[in-house]
């Protein structure tokens, strides 16, 4: 059975959605994450990766789509929100994630790197956290690594010698 199965067709929508907002952030040149907000089945928040753009190391698709959402509930707190990003969340972004409440979590690809859901560590099982998310990955991981794939071989293929 395949790590798709345990979603449902609503996740994997949103999740396509993610994937297209992380287009977004490749065609402007930096690393292709999306991330979006969902309450009560609705789009509340978009982002997508931007720190080039904005000139800001937290302009993470997590930490963007979480200021939308924030902007749009006139709320920095979000009791029953989903989270739907296309690559497991560093640290920083989960730091965002518990303080604004986010009830569920959904990733795409596995991040061996920066991860803290169980890649590097899994601060979402840390029993000292006052908060805590759930956190389910591997939702069409393969098509969300393949966009960071080929992101990074373009950009290595582009700085190689003639």
């Amino acid at each position: 059975m395949s790590e798709d199965a345990l979603f449902n067709a609503a996740d994997e929508a949103f999740m396509r959605e993610a994937l297209a907002l992380a287009q977004q952030a490749a065609d402007a040149g930096e690393v292709p994450v999306g991330a979006l907000v969902v309450l009560d089945g609705r789009i509340v928040g978009r982002g997508f990766n931007q720190p080039i753009l904005a000139n800001d190391p937290t302009a993470h698709a997590e930490v963007m789509a979480l200021r939308d959402a924030g902007r749009q509930l006139q709320n920095y707190r979000m009791p029953g929100t989903t989270l739907y990003v296309t690559l497991e969340p560093c640290v920083m972004c989960t730091g965002a994630i518990f303080h604004a409440r986010v009830e569920r979590i959904v990733f795409g690809a596995a991040d061996p790197k920066t991860g803290v859901a169980g890649s590097v560590m899994d601060l979402y099982a840390e029993a000292q956290l006052n908060h805590h998310a759930g956190i389910c990955g591997g939702l069409l991981a393969g098509e969300c690594g393949a966009m960071l794939s080929n992101f990074f071989a373009m950009r290595r293929k582009r700085r190689a010698p003639i």
